[in-house]
């Protein structure tokens, strides 16, 4: 078996991270004391062990556990699992525990199936995926489960992992031999690693048979780079470079400097950084800091975005160079990101506030006969496409939430809202 199966927590106890669920004072924790198991859905990036957690909370219970995996199973494979749960029920007075790995690929009529049988309790579903669930599960089956979000493991969490597989004797990788892994080199798998458990140790098996066969005692970095596949520099070797070389980035494209936005780009691109990542941090650079004074801007991080899905590596930094060099270069505001930071504060504040009578949809006749919907102006019916009426809440009414900057375009949005306030007050 490979070493990330070999290494496979059967317990609970052995699991790494997660302690907001499995902490003395975790939700699971509270769950099991008291031998209860609602139907959940374990939401989380891959390689954090929602499989593992799933299989070791029906160990704690003592329940069977059926595995389905929705990438090749269909409404038959579902039926057959219910039917076995029924007659374990039946039989055995025995509960039943269907998990679903990579639920969100199974369809609207697959996951329909399911509901009946959760609802009444013939299974507990636990289903795992990688998805948000708001998205990906209908809204019945959601409504039927509780979603427990996994967070990514660590940096101390994968540390201990390597530990635990260096010193395991019976499972781990030196049960025949005993070999040396500076911390310096742990961190390199762990960057490499991108956050999954599974390939932290499949590469950590692979770069351990490489110094084996090259009858060495320390696992060196050339046997690391052998093993992911490319060349690594100097980048985590602090435990946190890689984040200062993104905060850096990022400052970077802030502060308008385009020499330094490309100094920390190739360094994270030659260090083996996925582009994936820099590029996610762009168009969200263009939204939080460029913003409305540049409206192109995240069109030029999402065009960069699928331009590198396109041609990948080698020549993929062409993309990620121009947009790195136009959002440094491009007119800055961050209004459009404060606009909403203060529309939140207000929710969180005032709550879910009414929306206006007539701006309500009206879609029956009960419902405009209540008054949705009445006395609403369309805009397009008057001149300059604009009317005065009220869309806030009462209690908000006069707040405003977008004060756009005199900076690029937004030069002119401001204009703009400027006109249509001096028509609201009748000048």
């Amino acid at each position: 078996m490979p070493l990330a199966a070999r290494m496979r927590p059967l317990c609970l106890e052995e699991m790494v991270g997660q302690e907001h669920l499995l902490g003395e004072k975790g939700l699971l924790t509270q769950l099991l004391k008291n031998k209860v198991m609602p139907s959940l859905i374990l939401w989380g990036p891959p390689g954090c062990g929602k499989t593992t957690l799933a299989e070791n909370l029906c160990r704690k219970l003592d329940g069977e556990i059926i595995h389905i995996s929705a990438v090749m199973a269909g409404v038959k494979e579902i039926r057959e699992a219910i039917a076995l749960a029924q007659k374990n029920c039946e039989r055995f007075q025995k509960k039943t525990y269907l998990f679903i790995d990579e639920i969100h690929r199974f369809n609207k009529a697959q996951q329909d199936a399911l509901l009946p049988y959760v609802e009444d309790g013939t299974v507990t579903l636990l289903g795992a995926t990688t998805e948000n669930p708001s998205f990906s599960i209908n809204t019945p089956l959601l409504s039927r489960c509780r979603v427990l979000q996994l967070r990514p493991l660590e940096e101390a969490h994968f540390f201990k992992l390597i530990e635990r597989a260096l010193g395991d004797q019976e499972k781990g990788i030196l049960s025949k031999s005993s070999l040396i892994i500076e911390e310096g080199i742990k961190r390199q798998l762990v960057l490499a690693a991108s956050g999954d458990a599974r390939i932290l140790l499949s590469l950590l098996e692979m770069a351990t048979e490489l110094t084996l066969a090259a009858e060495e005692t320390k696992i060196s970095l050339a046997a690391v780079q052998a093993a992911v596949g490319r060349r690594i520099l100097a980048y985590d070797q602090k435990g946190d470079e890689h984040y200062n070389i993104i905060s850096a980035f990022i400052k970077s494209m802030r502060g308008s400097d385009p020499d330094a936005a490309c100094y920390y780009l190739a360094r994270m691109l030659e260090a083996g950084e996925d582009p994936r990542f820099i590029l996610r941090r762009m168009v969200l650079f263009a939204s939080e800091d460029v913003g409305n004074a540049d409206p192109q801007a995240i069109q030029v991080a999402i065009s960069a975005f699928q331009a590198f899905e396109f041609v990948g590596l080698p020549e993929g930094y062409l993309p990620l160079s121009q947009a790195a060099t136009y959002l440094a270069c491009a007119p800055k505001s961050n209004a459009a990101y404060m606009a909403y930071k203060k529309a939140l504060a207000d929710l969180e504040k005032q709550g879910s506030l009414p929306v206006p009578m007539h701006l309500r949809h009206a879609p029956t006749s009960l419902m405009k006969d209540l008054g949705y919907g009445k006395e609403y102006s369309y805009p397009h019916d008057f001149s300059g496409n604009y009317v005065k009426q009220q869309y806030l809440p009462d209690i908000i009414k006069d707040n405003r939430y977008y004060i756009p900057t005199k900076n690029g375009y937004e030069r002119f949005i401001a204009e703009r809202l400027e006109k249509i306030k001096k028509v609201s007050k009748g000048e």
